[in-house]
């Protein structure tokens, strides 16, 4: 009797503990799956942080980029319109001599007349303040030029003494003087080879400056007063892109 009864015990207990052995293994394969899901998640996360900061990166390059756009249209059109300015300096040069030169019966100069500008002079001295703007020295350049207009105001190199003047106050973000400068150039000397590229520095200040409408008046100027320079083509294309 205490043998059955033993054996049905038995009988019973095995298909328990047969079940407590699968819920145990459910239990370690859950748990399994628990931790392969969220190593799944951290890599994800991983991911879109990296992918983010891709992006914040690609956009601060975008930045640097149309800064360094800038930078080189200016140079460029600087380049273009070196010529012109020699030819105009050595042409103002030869007059300046001929006018010094003695001539028979002339007056005796009066005491408080001005002396002559001296050209070598004046040339080193814009020679000097483009040199510290293309060496990235924007303030110094900027006070450079600005003495510049004030010791020579009948200077040749006047309406680019104002340009770069104008680009040097664009570079430290003062856009607001920027402006001022560039229309006044624009405006004082509008037959100068300097003059489309006030207009499109102009633009550039204001654009930075959230001034987008005024931005796009300017570029529409000059695309219709200057239509063959080389600014008016840069002015083309943004006013295209922003149709």
């Amino acid at each position: 009797m205490k043998r059955r009864l033993a054996a049905l015990l038995l009988a019973i207990a095995l298909p328990v503990r047969g079940a407590l052995f699968d819920d145990e293994e459910a239990r370690k394969r859950v748990e399994q799956l628990r931790i392969e899901v969220n190593a799944r998640m951290d890599k994800l996360e991983a991911a879109s942080r990296g992918q983010i900061e891709l992006a914040n990166q690609i956009e601060a390059l975008k930045a640097e980029v149309a800064k360094l756009r800038g930078q080189i249209e200016v140079l460029t059109n600087e380049i273009e319109s070196t010529q012109k300015r020699q030819k105009d300096f050595y042409v103002d040069l030869d007059n300046r001599l001929r006018k010094l030169e003695p001539q028979a019966g002339a007056e005796a100069r009066p005491a408080d007349a001005k002396p002559a500008v001296d050209p070598a002079a004046e040339t080193r001295d814009y020679e000097a303040a483009l040199n510290l703007f293309k060496a990235g020295k924007h303030k110094d350049a900027l006070n450079a030029f600005l003495n510049f207009v004030k010791t020579y105001p009948a200077s040749p190199f006047l309406p680019s003494a104002h340009y770069w003047a104008g680009s040097a106050h664009y570079q430290l973000g003062e856009y607001k003087k920027a402006v001022e400068l560039f229309g006044k150039l624009a405006a004082t000397w509008p037959d100068d080879a300097k003059a489309p590229d006030a207009l499109l520095g102009q633009a550039n200040c204001q654009q930075e400056s959230g001034d987008a409408k005024g931005s796009r008046k300017t570029l529409e100027t000059l695309v219709a007063k200057y239509p063959a320079s080389a600014a008016a083509a840069v002015a083309k294309q943004r006013l295209a892109k922003r149709r």
